[in-house]
């Protein structure tokens, strides 16, 4: 099971700091991941980390901007974002699988979290 949370309404320019919560598995053998769906937008790919942390993928309006990490040790994943635009308003939902892909393809993604509303003012 995942649980995302710590979305919120931040002014553009601001941060936020997500958290995907696992419980059930074995957290440090399965990559996670972090997909977004704005209004009217078809889900899209934002970032994601092997199971040991060694590879990063991330989608190229987010680079520099996002950070993703995970802590084994508390079966957590979280997402920092920096410097935060109107456009990356949306639904933001963590995913994983029990491999060390860190595909942008949204069906190779086998566990997935409740979405977390992030929302940029102008």
């Amino acid at each position: 099971q995942l649980q995302a949370s710590g979305g919120g309404l931040v002014q553009a320019g601001g941060s936020l700091s997500l958290s995907c919560a696992a419980s059930g598995l074995v957290f440090n053998r399965y990559s996670v991941a972090w997909f977004r769906q704005g209004p009217g937008k078809e889900r899209e790919f934002v970032a994601a980390l092997s199971w040991h942390g060694g590879r990063s993928n991330y989608r190229d309006s987010v680079k520099g901007r996002f950070t993703i990490s995970r802590d084994n040790a508390k079966n957590t994943a979280t997402l920092q974002m920096n410097s935060l635009q109107p456009e990356d308003t949306a639904v933001y939902y963590c995913a994983a699988d029990y491999s060390s892909k860190v595909s942008q393809k949204s069906y190779e993604w086998k566990l997935w979290g409740q979405g977390t509303q992030v929302t940029v003012s102008s």
